[in-house]
C-alpha cells in the first residue's frame, strides 16, 4: 500500500523524538532517495527520505544504502545550506501526505537560516524540495516543466502546496460531523464512502474501518441497518483512538514471510491468508516491508532475460510440435499409397501407358469395389506402382520420425515448464544463478560470466512435521535431482505433485511408518511448492525413494517413479 496521511502522521511523530538534532551528513544514493544522520545526545540516527514512485516514504532507517562515488548536484546543494543544521521542527498539515523538516542554520554571511525540506509523498511524481524561510523554491529532485501553469517546481519560484483534497480531518473534525457526511454517500460501498470521505486513510485502513461497522465493506450505505448507522461514530472515535495512540505498527505477511502491506492499526479483514507481524517501530517495519518488497523486484529484473528466454523456447517448440502433428496426421493416410501400389502391380497388364489413372477391383474391400488410382503419364506402369510404394516407405518413416520429435518436444516443454516454475519461485539472487548455472550446463544459454556458487548456500528448504519428521525440499532441478538420487535414502518418502511442475520433497522417514497426518503436511508442502501453489484439491503422489528412478539422457530434474499412491490436498505451508 501506498504511504497514507495517517501513518505519516505517526512517522513524523518518531521523527519529532529528535528535535534538536544536528545534520551530521547528507547522502544521496540514487536519483530520489536521501539519507541524514542526525546526531543528537542518545546517538546517531540514519533519516531516509524517498521520492521513488510507489515507495516514497520518510522514515528512521537502519539500512546502510550504498553511495555513488560522487555525490549528485542535489546533494552538494543540501550540503551547502543544510550542512552542520539543526532540526527544529517537523511540519504536516491536518493528515497531507505531505511533511516539512524545518531546520535552522548559518550561511556564509554568518546570518540565521531557516532553510525547510519539503517532502510531498503523494501520488505517481512524489518529490522533495528545498526551500528558504520565505518559500522560496531553491531546487527539487524533480522539477516541473517551466511553462507549467498549475505548480511552478523551479529554483527561484514560490513554493505552493499541492491541491489539497475536501475530505475531513478526523484531528480536528467532530466524528458525528463526519459520521453525517458518510450517510450521503447512499449509494457508495460502505469502505468506498469512509475513503471518499476521511482524509488521510488508505484503501485498506478504509476497509478496516467499514469492517467494524457492519461486517461487510462492500455493503452499500442505503443498506446500512439502524445499528450499523450508530456504529458509525464509534468506528471513527475507534480510528481516531489507533491515529493518537502508540500502537506498534502491523506488517502483513504471506505463508512465505514476504510482506504484502502494512498498516498502523490491527488488521483483520484478510483472516488467515495473511500473518500480521508486529514491530516497536514504524522506521523498523518499513524498513522490513520495503527491503523485501525491493529485493523481490530486483530478483524479478535480475531474471527478465530467463523469463524471456523460457517464453521463447516453449513458443518455439509448441509452434514446432503442431506442425509435426499436422504432418503426422497425413501420414496416417499412408495405408492407401501401399493398396495403390499392390492393386498397380496385380494389374500391369491392365494400365496403358501414358494413362493419368487407371480403374481396378479393390481386392483388399469386402465388397470389391473399384478404385480409380491416379498415374504418372511420363512413367511406366510399374514405375507408378515403385513410386507408391517409395511414397508409403517414407511416410512410414517419417511417422516414426515424427512420433519421436513429438515425444522429445514433450519432455522439452515439461522441462521448461518445471523451470519456469522454479524461476517464478526463486527468493534469492543464489536461487536465480543456480538456474541459470542449470540452463547453461543443459546448453540453453552461453557461458558469459558463469556464476560460481557457494557450496555452503546450496542449502535445501527444510520444514518439519509436528511429530518431528524432517522434510526436505529442492529449489530447482538440479537440487531435485540431488535430493532424491543422492540424499535421500531408499526407505524415505517422494513427494511431487501429479502431472504438474513443482519441487521433489522428501520425507526423512528413513523406512519408518509414519502417521497420516505427517504424510497429509507433507503433501501440503508439496503442494505449495508447485505451480499449483494457488489451486485446491491438488493431487500429490507420493512414493518411497526406492521407485524413483532417472531414464538414461532424461534432463535436471525429471524422474520416473512406480507403487505410488496419491492425496488430494490445498497447499499449505506451515508458519
Amino acid at each position: 500500500m501506498p504511504l497514507d496521511g495517517a501513518l505519516l502522521y505517526k512517522l513524523k511523530n518518531e521523527i519529532n523524538l529528535y528535535i534538536g538534532s544536528h545534520l551530521d551528513k547528507i547522502y544521496q544514493p540514487s536519483r530520489d532517495e536521501l539519507v541524514f544522520l542526525l546526531r543528537s545526545k542518545e546517538g546517531a540516527k540514519r533519516l531516509l527520505i524517498s521520492a521513488k514512485p510507489g515507495s516514497a516514504r520518510v522514515h528512521f532507517t537502519e539500512i546502510k544504502p550504498e553511495n555513488p562515488p560522487s555525490p549528485p548536484m542535489f546533494c552538494m546543494l543540501l550540503r551547502k545550506y543544510l550542512g552542520a543544521a539543526r532540526l527544529i521542527e517537523v511540519q504536516q498539515e491536518g493528515l497531507e501526505r505531505v511533511l516539512t523538516l524545518v531546520f535552522t542554520s548559518t550561511n556564509e554571511m554568518g546570518d540565521v537560516i531557516y532553510p525547510r525540506l519539503i517532502c510531498e509523498l503523494i501520488g505517481n511524481q512524489p518529490n522533495i524540495i528545498l526551500a528558504d524561510e520565505n518559500g522560496i523554491i531553491i531546487d527539487a529532485v524533480r522539477r516541473s516543466d517551466i511553462e507549467a501553469s498549475v505548480r511552478m517546481i523551479q529554483p527561484g519560484a514560490c513554493y505552493t502546496s499541492p491541491a489539497k483534497t475536501e475530505k475531513a480531518n478526523i484531528l480536528s473534525q467532530k466524528t458525528e460531523d463526519i459520521t453525517a457526511a458518510v450517510l450521503t454517500k447512499a449509494e457508495l460501498p460502505l469502505s468506498k464512502a469512509i475513503l471518499d470521505t476521511v482524509g488521510g486513510v488508505s484503501p485498506l485502513v478504509a476497509r478496516e474501518v467499514a469492517l467494524r461497522i457492519a461486517d461487510d465493506f462492500d455493503k452499500p450505505v442505503s443498506s446500512l441497518t439502524k445499528g450499523e448507522r450508530m456504529n458509525i461514530t464509534g468506528a471513527l472515535n475507534s480510528l481516531l483512538r489507533d491515529i493518537l495512540n502508540n500502537i506498534r505498527p502491523t506488517v502483513l505477511t504471506d505463508q512465505k514471510g514476504i510482506p504484502k502491506d502494512f498498516s498502523f492499526m490491527p488488521i483483520t479483514q484478510y483472516g488467515k491468508e495473511f500473518k500480521e507481524k508486529l514491530y516497536y517501530s514504524f522506521g523498523e517495519a518499513l524498513d522490513a516491508f520495503y527491503r523485501e518488497r525491493e529485493n523481490a523486484e530486483r530478483l524479478h529484473r535480475a531474471a527478465q532475460d530467463l523469463f524471456k528466454l523460457l517464453s521463447v523456447l516453449i513458443t518455439r517448440t509448441e509452434r514446432k510440435t503442431a506442425l509435426r502433428k499436422k504432418d503426422l496426421l497425413a501420414c496416417a493416410d499412408r495405408e492407401k499409397y501401399r493398396i495403390y501400389g499392390e492393386l498397380l502391380k496385380a494389374n500391369l497388364y491392365a494400365v496403358k501407358s501414358g494413362s493419368s489413372s487407371v480403374s481396378v477391383q479393390n481386392y483388399y474391400d469386402e465388397n470389391l469395389s473399384e478404385i480409380t488410382i491416379p498415374l504418372d503419364p511420363a512413367l511406366s506402369p510399374a514405375a507408378n506402382a515403385d513410386k507408391y510404394f517409395k511414397e508409403y516407405k517414407k511416410s512410414y518413416t517419417a511417422e516414426k520420425m515424427l512420433k519421436r520429435l513429438i515425444e522429445e518436444d514433450r519432455r522439452d516443454l515439461e522441462y521448461y515448464d518445471s523451470v519456469l516454475d522454479a524461476l517464478s519461485r526463486a527468493e534469492s539472487i543464489f536461487e536465480l544463478n543456480e538456474i541459470r548455472e542449470e540452463l547453461y550446463l543443459s546448453g540453453l544459454i552461453r557461458s558469459d560470466k558463469k556464476t560460481k556458487l557457494k557450496k555452503e548456500n546450496d542449502s535445501f528448504r527444510e520444514y518439519t512435521t509436528p511429530d518431528g519428521y524432517k522434510i526436505l525440499v529442492g529449489k530447482n532441478n538440479r537440487q531435485n535431482d540431488r535430493l532424491s538420487l543422492s540424499v535421500a535414502s531408499k526407505g524415505d518418502i517422494w513427494f511431487h505433485t501429479k502431472n504438474i511442475p513443482g519441487s521433489h520433497t522428501v520425507l526423512l522417514s528413513n523406512g519408518q511408518s509414519v502417521s497420516d497426518e505427517a504424510l497429509l503436511f507433507t503433501a501440503k508442502i508439496a503442494a505449495y511448492h508447485s505451480k499449483a501453489q494457488s489451486s485446491s484439491g491438488v493431487p500429490v503422489d507420493y512414493t518411497l525413494i526406492k521407485y524413483v528412478k532417472k531414464p538414461s539422457g532424461a534432463k535436471p530434474g525429471m524422474v520416473i517413479y512406480s507403487n505410488e499412491k496419491t492425496l488430494y490436498v490445498t497447499p499449505e505451508l506451515p508458519f
